[in-house]
């Protein structure tokens, strides 16, 4: 989960799956949304991919890269039970006492 959050914490990275979140992008098409160098995307890449957030496909001479929304949702769902939140969802128009505010 750390990998996850360490992936999480540059803004470069957050926009980079926000736009992956529209669909498949090349590593190209992705760069070309940044004013950074090639290699530094490069890096942020290798950082997405350890992290397990997205998958990279190689074709031709091009990489495509894919959002793995399911990790990243684990990821935050991990986070949230770990403060034993999200355990118990109230029904709808419910509160509990724990949630009620005083």
């Amino acid at each position: 989960m750390s990998s996850v959050f360490k992936a999480l914490s540059d803004p470069t990275r957050r926009r980079v799956l926000q736009l992956l979140r529209q669909g498949p992008m090349s590593a190209g098409e992705l760069s070309d949304q940044f004013d950074v160098s090639k290699p530094t995307m490069s890096a942020h890449f290798a950082v997405l991919k350890e992290a397990d957030l997205v998958h990279a496909e190689k074709t031709g001479k091009s990489v495509i890269y894919h959002l793995k929304l399911s990790v990243l949702e684990e990821a935050l769902l991990g986070f949230v039970h770990s403060f034993g939140l999200g355990a118990e969802t109230p029904e709808p128009g419910k509160e509990t006492a724990r949630w009620r505010r005083t």
